[in-house]
């Protein structure tokens, strides 16, 4: 009963029944309590997303893996304390953390949400030595800017450890563990004889068992099975050295701990195509002995049982009573493991069984467990190391802002990786960061179109679109996003960038509060609805959101950004400054926040400090028009007009739809009395549809025109 309720529940795991398995995991546990199935249980409720359920009954248990899970909870539950501790039972077992280099990664979280950022950062490390490739610990290295090389994370240790804990199963059939297996092959051989005489006692008793089961089984077939010698006898029975390094099944003698009638009826169900494929095999095929004793050896020093109870240390996989009756031939495994690479398998490490499923699920269950070719092992970590390479080495230069490099790095990935939705995240990100948005636009485009059900990164392409100012198509993709899940943060934010497009503010704000109840660490969430508290003038809610956004992640400079803006509108230079210089040690390539940070400089009257940092800007990205406008405001303000009309007839050409370049010129022309050109400028300003504020200020220069500089002075005053 125990065996097949977990066997069941597994099942269920594999096929996301999670509430039936739940159902029939408590009856097991209350029949049989354990340890184990106490973990059955947790992993259960964990899965149907019950990490509270979970919390209460692992709450106390002191095995490593119930601490993993446990610890799993706790973090699922926001208890960070209690999950630190259970990982951590004892003051010096930072090498004894639970679960390996998932333990390590899952400690890393939690001391990265607390705010320790050199204990996660060493905890990420030791995942990664622990496991090459868990490719999540590095991606959280280089969000804390502090990722190796990716030559180096990747490189000939880690080719080493993937070897040492991949290949151990294959160095075991090398010659000299052949030569030891072949010595003690007799003995093997004479405990399987007598398991036989043992517990398959004659011709009568196996006859009258299959009677009863309604089999229909030759005479001949059961006399050839029972009362064969010693050389052919165990044919059937015994696999061969190709099928014990291919299929891992299990020998006869382990049918011990099962009823013979049962095997003997699932045998059955599978028709008559079935015994006579086991006669052709007998009479046919006669291996070298060589080969039988290896095999022997091989499958009782293995001695896996049929119907094993679940552990938590048990991945073997279930294999078919049907199979160890007759030894397919080498041309059908052939053919079955070329059908098995072509699907892929469901979830690792879980026994799956069902004694009703058909023989080719089990046959697929068996392919899973083989003992794969140490070279093309070898060859596979090469591949796939290389692989994560590139990837890595392009992510880390991402999060470096090193974005032309990382486009570069891309460019060497094959098409097939290149086109995935990850990939062109990462490069439709790269472009948003270099500020153009247009490419990003193409290359996200792409990525929705590839994968429509993807929402990872959705948030960041309706911000392209809103800086696009493409209304409708970030109205049809917020709308498509909440289609497809409106549990998602992403759909939230996208809805939140329509209405802010549409200076409905307050709209705006009630969508990314949403995204925020969702996921309360979405970071980019909480700097939006700063935004969107800024643009109401909120500046004290907005300061709070953006201190909530860098509390979750201290290397989110659009943060720091937020805060430096709010502090530029409420006069307070010195604060700007500050945030602005944190922000561009973060991202020391942003043009944007280089020219806020020498507007700051410039209203605390340091001018020179504040046209170093505009040049520097315009090297940057000599794209950006707001550096060559806002230096030319600069040099207006200090008198060098010829200066700054200079600027300006440069930035004309470059961004000739800019109502403010144009109102800017007319200010300087009105300023070297240049009435004509003045109008003019002014003109174009109003016909360009400014905002309703800079369209007064627009009008007001245009009637002073023929008005003495004294004049204005008083009026202004």
């Amino acid at each position: 009963m125990e065996t097949l309720l977990v066997n069941c529940v597994e099942k269920n795991l594999t096929q996301f029944m999670f509430s039936n398995a739940i159902f029939l995991c408590e009856r097991l546990l209350a029949d049989f309590p354990s340890e184990v199935n106490l973990q059955l249980l947790a992993r259960c409720y964990l899965s149907n997303s019950q990490p509270y359920s979970a919390y209460y009954i692992l709450k106390g248990s002191k095995t490593p893996q119930s601490r993993y899970l446990f610890a799993f909870s706790c973090f699922k539950l926001d208890l960070l304390g209690e999950a630190e501790a259970a990982l951590l039972s004892t003051e010096d077992s930072v090498e004894q953390v639970p679960g390996g280099a998932a333990g390590h990664y899952l400690l890393g979280l939690i001391y990265r949400y607390a705010g320790r950022k050199k204990s996660s950062i060493e905890q990420f490390r030791m995942a990664l030595s622990c496991d090459p490739l868990c490719w999540e610990a590095y991606g959280e290295l280089c969000s804390l800017g502090a990722a190796e090389e990716a030559s180096t994370v990747f490189g000939n240790v880690a080719a080493q450890r993937l070897q040492k804990t991949n290949v151990s199963q294959t160095i075991n059939f090398s010659e000299g563990e052949i030569r030891d297996q072949l010595i003690d092959s007799d003995k093997a051989l004479k405990d399987t004889i007598v398991w036989q005489t043992e517990h398959v006692p004659g011709e009568k008793q196996q006859d009258m068992k299959v009677k009863q089961l309604g089999a229909e089984i030759p005479p001949d077939t059961d006399k050839q099975r029972n009362g064969s010698s010693h050389t052919n006898g165990w044919d059937l029975n015994t696999p061969s050295p190709v099928l014990t390094q291919v299929l891992d099944a299990p020998p006869p003698m382990l049918y011990k701990n099962m009823r013979r009638p049962e095997m003997e009826g699932l045998m059955s169900l599978h028709g008559e195509s079935r015994r006579k494929f086991v006669c052709e095999e007998e009479s046919s095929e006669a291996p070298e002995e060589s080969g039988r004793r290896r095999s022997a050896r091989i499958a009782a020093k293995r001695k896996i049982p049929l119907f094993h109870s679940y552990g938590k240390d048990s991945h073997g996989l279930h294999h078919s009573p049907s199979e160890s009756n007759g030894v397919p031939s080498l041309s059908s495994m052939i053919g079955k493991c070329r059908i098995q690479s072509s699907k892929e398998a469901t979830t690792s490490g879980q026994s799956i069984n069902d004694t009703g499923s058909s023989v080719d699920d089990e046959q697929n269950s068996n392919l899973r467990g083989s003992s794969p070719d140490p070279f093309s092992l070898m060859s596979g970590i090469s591949k796939v190391l290389n692989l994560l390479k590139i990837l890595g080495d392009g992510h880390r230069n991402l999060h470096m802002y090193n974005c032309q490099e990382a486009l570069l790095v891309y460019q060497k990935l094959s098409e097939k990786q290149y086109n995935t939705h990850w990939v062109l995240m990462q490069v439709g990100k790269a472009y948003v960061e270099l500020q153009d948005y247009f490419n990003a636009d193409s290359v996200f485009t792409l990525a929705h179109q590839k994968s429509p059900y993807a929402l990872e990164g959705m948030d960041t392409y309706s911000t392209v679109l809103y800086h696009l100012k493409e209304e409708m198509r970030l109205g049809y993709l917020a709308q498509d996003l909440i289609a497809i899940d409106r549990l998602s943060p992403e759909s939230w934010c996208a809805s939140g960038n329509y209405y802010s497009l549409r200076k409905d503010h307050e709209a705006a704000l009630k969508m990314f509060r949403r995204a925020i109840q969702l996921n309360e660490r979405f970071t980019y969430a909480q700097t939006l609805c700063g935004h969107e508290l800024a643009a109401l003038e909120d500046f004290e809610d907005a300061e709070r959101c953006y201190r909530k956004a860098l509390s979750i992640d201290t290397r989110h400079y659009n943060a720091w950004y937020g805060l430096g803006m709010t502090y530029l509108h409420q006069e307070k230079f010195e604060f700007a400054q500050h945030q602005f210089k944190l922000a561009l040690q973060i991202n020391p390539r942003s043009s944007v926040i280089m020219c806020y940070f020498g507007i700051a400089l410039h209203e605390s009257k340091r001018n020179d400090e504040a046209l170093k940092m505009m040049e520097k800007a315009i090297v940057v990205d000599a794209r950006n028009p707001l550096s060559k406008y806002f230096k030319a405001t600069i040099l207006a303000n200090l008198g060098d007009y010829h200066k700054a009309l200079k600027v300006l007839e440069e930035l004309k050409d470059c961004a000739p739809q800019e109502s403010s370049v144009h109102a800017l010129l007319g200010k300087i022309y009105k300023e070297v009395k240049l009435y004509d050109k003045a109008v003019l400028h002014f003109g174009i300003a109003l016909d360009l549809n400014p905002s309703p504020s800079d369209a007064v200020k627009i009008k007001a220069c245009m009637e002073r025109l023929t008005v003495p500089n004294e004049l204005e002075t008083e009026e202004d005053l």
